[in-house]
């Protein structure tokens, strides 16, 4: 599977596009004293970038596809761990808004009834299921991206990149929402209902035990209509935003950007992208909050009886994680690569030949 994969990854238009035009000779003719006229030549920047960039592995190549993956996983492990207090305290103004009036009194409540311990629980099903999550989400991601691209070819995967970003994100998290639906259900069941379980060996099994199978995937329908609206948002936005920083902000070209400014771009274009992530997913996110919590109930039902008003309690505070979160795992998933050294292509320039259809090249 992979073998195939990376053969179509070697044509991608996302497989650091101007270097590949100018390796394929397609960057236009530039007279040089070293060769003869009209002979394709790389830039002194280019050749210099192409020269010092040694990658591990092949855009596209099995290798890459895991090591995304292994990125992923500890870009959302260790995220959503680390934010289980603040996801524990608007779980619980969800579900129960009488008595977890904000996201302060939901600290100051949960601090006195608990104790410190208690804004840890459910830390254990958050780390197992998220780091699945993003072994899926982002591994899934670049492959789906490849693929798509390839089928549309280079010069529609430029001019509908974002569709085939919303597209590949899509996919990806139909997989990973499947992964992540069991610890989702434990974890939830865990932060808001006091007394039924404190860890997660005791929580699964009682859950089992009680409901069946059903009680780990009766959530996952829900999880769809919230994490597939999220994910869609955080890639395509995040790609986009990205883009136009280069574009519009960052006062030179990425290839002269050293690599803490690179990342720097990351966090910034994750955070702008967590902000819509958290507005467009928030009412899914509280009916499956609810949904996890009660026995028997529909998805259908949760949200009739929460009503609009009832879906947007709690987004102040998700705002504040899921900014923070989707910055820290772009951030996070970004240094994986390149700490490993993986190919990480700039942002898509228009083809040459889509150039030359439009006239803007002689």
């Amino acid at each position: 599977m992979f073998s195939s994969v990376a053969h179509l990854a070697r044509a991608n238009p996302f497989n650091a596009p101007h270097l590949q035009l100018v390796h394929d000779g397609l960057a236009g003719p530039r007279s040089s004293p070293a060769g003869p006229p009209g002979q394709p030549q790389r830039s002194r920047k280019l050749a210099a970038a192409a020269v010092e960039e040694q990658y591990s592995c092949d855009y596209g190549s099995g290798r890459f596809f895991i090591l995304c993956g292994l990125g992923g996983i500890i870009s959302c492990g260790t995220t959503h761990t680390a934010l289980v207090p603040l996801d524990l305290v608007k779980c619980r103004m969800q579900v129960d808004p009488q008595k977890y009036k904000g996201i302060f009194n939901g600290f100051s409540v949960t601090l006195k009834e608990d104790g410190v311990r208690g804004l840890a629980k459910g830390w254990a099903p958050t780390f197992i299921g998220y780091s699945l999550q993003g072994l899926c989400k982002f591994g899934f991601y670049e492959v789906f991206k490849v693929l798509y691209s390839n089928m549309l070819g280079e010069e529609n995967a430029y001019l509908w990149r974002t569709s085939l970003y919303l597209a590949a994100s899509a996919s990806a998290e139909f997989f990973a929402d499947i992964a992540l639906a069991p610890m989702e259900a434990t974890k939830v069941r865990i932060q808001t209902q006091p007394g039924y379980a404190n860890t997660l060996r005791d929580a699964a099994p009682k859950m089992y035990k009680e409901e069946g199978l059903k009680a780990f995937y009766k959530g996952v329908a829900p999880l769809w209509m919230r994490q597939i609206p999220y994910t869609m948002m955080k890639f395509a936005c995040f790609e986009r935003t990205v883009e136009a920083l280069y574009k519009f902000v960052v006062p030179k070209p990425r290839s002269e950007c050293s690599k803490p400014e690179q990342l720097l771009v990351t966090f910034v274009a994750g955070y702008i992208a967590g902000v819509f992530c958290a507005i467009v997913s928030h009412p899914a996110d509280s009916v499956v909050s609810v949904l996890n919590k009660e026995k028997g109930s529909s998805a259908s039902q949760v949200l009739q009886r929460l009503g609009f008003k009832g879906v947007w309690k709690g987004l102040f505070a998700r705002i504040i994680m899921i900014g923070t979160l989707t910055a820290l795992q772009w951030f996070i998933y970004d240094s994986v690569k390149v700490y490993f050294r993986l190919p990480r292509p700039p942002p898509p320039e228009m083809p040459e030949s889509l150039k030359k259809k439009l006239g803007l090249t002689q």
